[in-house]
């Protein structure tokens, strides 16, 4: 693999001198002094114009001269190069790829819609202009490749795979690393620098949201009565151990089993219990 190479141009104010210098005075030797050979000079200055290039801040300029790569401009500023020079200039800002959402499936075979967002840069012009045929086109269909690859190493969710260490929707810092060690690896070859990758978005396939959605709602329900009845059995042990204690009341097995259903039922209940006074003994 060819490596990059800098290229040190001409200064352009210099050349822009120099051609100044074999035009105008030319021209005017042809009309007053009527010297016809410094036609001859006129065509070289006018040979010389070609060549001016600027080069903005961080832009570069990768130089072919008849098919053989001569090297890359870098320096900003105004510059002069042959005129046979075919000239490719590259961008070296960072660019940023916000993907669309594109339908994968995960280990498990799920459906699912996910998006990344890459912070990339050129770091090598010979890689971007002669090894790949559009870097911008190979950054965009690599980094779809990599998302698919990484949506298939991983489960949406543990749900369905409890023993799942790592999942997509909680790998946080770790996936982002896998996907990004992934797309580095891919864009080498175009000597593409990423600078970051991260998943921006991440959710279940249209046609299975509905389905997923209420699942997590009753896992989300039957977790919650979970912790409702363990904080009410709590209370409720703690109520008959306060009243046997003190020796408020003697309750016998039957009273105990009827006030731990009454304590259970007010305190799981999830709509307001609406007291009834016994008025009478406790077992009218």
């Amino acid at each position: 693999m060819k490596a990059e190479k800098e290229f040190t141009p001409v200064s352009g104010y210099l050349m822009i001198l120099v051609a100044f210098l074999l035009i105008v005075p030319s021209i005017f030797g042809i009309i007053f002094l009527k010297l016809i050979w410094l036609i001859g000079l006129i065509l070289i200055g006018a040979f010389i114009l070609p060549g001016f290039m600027i080069v903005n801040p961080n832009e570069s300029s990768v130089l072919v001269l008849f098919g053989a790569y001569k090297g890359s401009v870098k320096r900003n500023g105004f510059a002069w190069i042959n005129p046979f020079f075919t000239r490719k200039k590259i961008s070296l800002r960072a660019r940023n790829l916000d993907s669309e959402p594109i339908k994968v499936n995960d280990k498990i075979g799920n459906p699912i819609m996910i998006g990344v967002v890459l912070v990339w840069k050129v770091e090598n012009t010979y890689n971007a202009a002669f090894d790949v045929d559009d870097y911008v086109h190979f950054v965009n269909i690599q980094s779809e490749a990599a998302v698919r690859k990484l949506a298939g190493h991983f489960p949406y969710d543990n749900f369905e795979d409890e023993e799942a260490e790592i999942t997509l929707r909680s790998g946080g810092e770790e996936v982002n690393q896998m996907l990004e060690d992934e797309i580095t690896e891919r864009l080498s070859i175009a000597g593409i620098k990423v600078i970051e990758a991260r998943i921006n978005y991440i959710a279940y396939a249209q046609e299975i949201a509905g389905a997923m959605l209420k699942r997590q709602q009753a896992t989300a329900i039957v977790a919650a009565r979970i912790k409702i009845v363990e904080g009410a059995v709590g209370m409720v042990e703690l109520a008959l151990d306060a009243l046997s204690k003190k020796k408020i009341i003697e309750l016998d097995d039957e009273r105990k089993a009827a006030m731990v259903s009454n304590l259970m039922v007010v305190l799981t209940s999830d709509k307001d219990v609406s007291p009834v006074v016994n008025t009478g003994t406790l077992y009218s």
